[in-house]
């Protein structure tokens, strides 16, 4: 090949990839409301707030007719990583319970009050922890530990709390973690809130569709439903059966299953619309046949296509095709609070259009400086957001009918709520 048409041939090329990067941020040009505050929920929207700390995970929802749940509030020593920590935001002046806290408030049509809350599973990037904290006070005569949703507790009252084991925690086995700082916590959480706070504790109920609901208006907005998928182990399909993924592994008394394959997952609808979210689902195990089997195959079998869907475990090792090809998602937001997450393999795959067609986006909480330099010059960088570079908060809204929602990112390193970028799209495209 001569220089010439070495040259043009180079230049076709990065014209290709400007028009994939253009195209995938086609709806995300400057919208009026950037560098403006956030203007805040509107009355018969579902909203997801995916709120960035950069020391764990954590969601705050708001339904159609004002209901609102927090998944996850973590808190853990990201910080401890090292090298391997990303940005704590807005500062680590204070803990993920009390930003968290705040974050709500600034967004709850309800002020102070949540109405449920739930731990998808029983790790301390999801609820907090007893070795990790901002303080221990004495309550009811033993000490209690402020961390993650124990501290969000100071400022928020939540009425009623999902739970994946409830009140045994022996379901599908004793629980018995590995580092047992997180079920101490959960359990000092719930006993205290429930003698003292009037929390309500239910179950998390694999396939039931009227568990989590709105409680205000529900007849108004009509087409809203949350689908509970998965949770301990196992998975209901559409119909209703419920499939037990770890059948065969308990009956050889193990003292430990892996925590992600228990965390709990839902599909919500509101109209034509789909969003999937199952905290840090992922497990894998040899077969009798010597093949690997992957919890998040399985998973891929009852879920079916969605608009949006939460990145499995932090995009660390996780997401197959299988799962991919299932999901089909136009957008995908990742919660990260360290530098193996979103790993190159899984954005490979997300970016792969061989496993399914059309365009996607990675949202994630922070995509930081030390990865985008180590990943420079690989093709799926194009469909990271560039509002994650310094961290941001991720929020995604969905009028009511379903038939359109939008991605906005707001600023993290203050409390300002200043709107960095709005994407609109069209549901099912």
């Amino acid at each position: 090949m001569d220089r010439r048409t070495f040259i043009k041939s180079s230049a076709l090329a990065t014209a290709a990839l400007m028009l994939d990067w253009e195209k995938a941020f086609a709806s995300g040009t400057k919208a009026p409301e950037v560098g403006k505050a956030w203007k805040g929920w509107k009355k018969g929207h579902f909203q997801v707030h995916f709120i960035y700390t950069g020391v764990g995970e954590s969601m705050f929802m708001i339904f159609p007719d004002g209901t609102t749940m927090l998944l996850d509030c973590g808190d853990h020593n990201a910080i401890g990583r090292g090298k391997l920590a990303v940005p704590v935001l807005p500062s680590p002046d204070k803990h993920s319970g009390e930003w968290i806290a705040r974050y709500v408030q600034r967004v709850n049509p309800n002020c102070d009050k949540v109405d449920y809350m739930m731990l998808s599973h029983y790790h301390n990037d999801h609820g907090g922890c007893s070795r990790f904290h901002a303080g221990k006070v004495m309550r009811d005569g033993v000490e209690y530990t402020l961390s993650g949703f124990s501290h969000a507790a100071e400022w928020l009252t939540f009425g009623k709390a999902f739970d994946r084991c409830w009140p045994e925690y022996d379901d599908p086995i004793p629980l018995i973690e590995k580092s047992a700082d997180n079920v101490t916590q959960m359990k000092m959480f719930y006993g205290y809130m429930s003698r003292n706070r009037g929390l309500e504790i239910e179950k998390f109920q694999v396939e039931a569709t009227d568990q989590v609901k709105m409680l205000y208006n529900p007849d108004k907005y009509s087409g809203f439903s949350v689908r509970n998928i998965c949770g301990n182990g196992r998975i209901a399909t559409p119909e209703g059966k419920i499939i037990d993924l770890y059948a065969d592994r308990k009956k050889d008394n193990p003292l430990y299953l892996s925590e992600n394959g228990m965390s709990l997952g839902m599909i919500i609808s509101y109209g034509a619309f789909k969003f999937y979210t199952a905290g840090d689902f992922s497990d894998s195990w040899e077969l009798p046949d010597g093949t690997t089997f992957e919890i998040e195959d399985a998973i891929a079998d009852v879920c079916g296509k969605v608009d949006v869907a939460k990145i499995n475990h932090h995009g660390h090792y996780s997401m197959p095709a299988k799962l991919l090809q299932a999901l089909q998602a136009r957008v995908y937001v990742s919660c990260v609070w360290d530098q193996l997450h979103n790993v190159a393999p899984v954005m490979e795959r997300i970016a792969d259009k061989t496993i399914y067609p059309g365009d996607r986006i990675v949202c994630p909480g922070i995509f930081p400086k030390e990865r985008r330099e180590e990943d420079a010059g690989k093709g799926w960088l194009d469909i990271i957001h560039k509002d994650s570079f310094e961290g941001g908060h991720v929020v995604l809204d969905v009028p009511k009918g379903g038939k359109e929602y939008s991605i906005t990112y707001l600023t993290a390193s203050d409390e300002s709520m200043k709107v960095l970028s709005v994407m609109n799209f069209q549901t099912g495209k």
